[in-house]
């Protein structure tokens, strides 16, 4: 196997200290409460909006906060189309980047049947505080059967204005069905398409089954839950916290040219580890993860996060943040270090339940508790 950094996470220390709360500070940062929301799972902001901040409601809903304050009418209403609870809902959002031109934006979301659906919309021409539910139309949608959990839940557009998301490879345990190593399967991938202007999505060309082989749709494989994913605003670098079974919850790295066609091992490997036996030799363009960690100190899913690119916060610049959800510690380690799990390190920042991290105008960072709070990642 590869050379893997496995960090151990203490979870008495977290127990013992609690969850921070708005204005609590560690290693010379702080988290600075922004509003409180019904199940939040994801927060960003739209190029050009840069006065806006979009919150994420898993039973339906988002949000927006302008100048601080929380508006009380939401940008998008979607719970008569959602499926919520447990790791069902509406997961994210994401906006074209030239939203400033085309008002359109996509989310994510689990539908009534239960299967993965991405639809377009657009922001109301003379209202950039509300979404035209009737410029609503479908992307994508992927069956989704048997199963209510492992459903993916990103979209982020990448550097090359495609829009990728991270499925789940179709729940229960083990992947029994075999999806996440199935190119003919759209389940526990990352799949990246060109969203048409009016409707539909082109395959881009340079995808690694664009000519056969496979589902054209699908950019990396081998994923068992990558609920979070980004992309490094100043590198263009992929990291994505992909959710383990019950040993190992690992982040996986790679550049644009690694991250095309890369099989992340799943159900061969958990982390880098053989899952149920002997895995024997790694598939083809099998990337290890750059960190693990054993779900025997407390953790029970990885929360991705993003690469700090905020000015604003030198405690943090160039570090990639993640967090565990049953833990609730917020971690960094070095994006640009030859090995970046051995440098691995605790923010001294926890938040109780955290649902995901978020970047906003300017590269600021959020984080959010699926407990309702959402805060801001500032310096003392």
């Amino acid at each position: 196997m590869a050379a893997v950094a496995v960090v151990a996470i203490a979870l008495g220390a977290v127990l013992a200290g609690g969850p921070e709360t708005a204005g609590a500070r560690g290693g010379g940062l702080e988290l600075q409460r922004i509003g409180n929301f019904e199940s939040p799972v994801y927060v960003a902001a739209a190029p050009g909006a840069g006065k806006l901040l979009f919150v994420v409601e898993q039973p339906g809903t988002v949000r927006l906060i302008r100048g601080g304050k929380v508006l009380k009418r939401p940008f998008l209403e979607l719970r008569d189309r959602v499926r919520y609870g447990g790791e069902q809902g509406l997961l994210s959002i994401a906006f074209d980047p030239r939203y400033r031109k085309t008002r359109r934006l996509f989310v994510y979301y689990v539908n009534r049947d239960g299967d993965i659906r991405v639809d377009s919309l657009r922001a109301k021409g003379g209202d950039a505080t509300r979404a035209d539910r009737g410029s609503r139309r479908r992307l994508i949608e992927i069956a989704h059967p048997v199963n209510a959990n492992h459903n993916g839940g990103q979209l982020q557009f990448g550097p090359d204005r495609m829009l990728y998301m991270g499925t789940g490879d179709g729940g229960g345990a083990g992947d029994a069905s075999g999806n996440a190593q199935d190119p003919s399967s759209l389940l526990g991938k990352l799949l990246r398409v060109e969203p048409k202007a009016k409707r539909g999505y082109r395959i881009p060309a340079s995808n690694p089954f664009a000519d056969g082989g496979g589902r054209g749709e699908i950019y990396s494989l081998g994923l068992r839950n990558p609920y979070r994913f980004s992309f490094d605003r100043r590198t263009g670098d992929l990291w994505i916290g992909d959710v383990g079974q019950d040993a190992w919850e690992e982040v996986d790295h790679a550049t644009d040219a690694e991250a095309r066609g890369a099989n992340f091992g799943w159900n061969l490997f958990e982390g880098d580890h053989p899952f149920e036996g002997d895995a024997g030799d790694p598939p083809p363009n099998y990337r290890p993860p750059v960190l693990e960690y054993s779900s025997r100190g407390g953790g029970c899913a990885i929360t991705g996060g993003y690469v700090s690119r905020d000015r604003s916060l030198p405690a943090l610049a160039g570090r990639y943040l993640y967090a565990d959800f049953c833990i609730g510690e917020i971690r960094s380690l070095d994006a640009g270090a030859p090995n970046p799990g051995a440098t691995d390190r605790a923010t001294g920042l926890r938040v109780a339940s955290p649902s995901s991290f978020g970047e906003g105008a300017g590269g600021r960072l959020y984080v959010v508790s699926l407990d309702g709070p959402v805060y801001r990642i500032r310096q003392r």
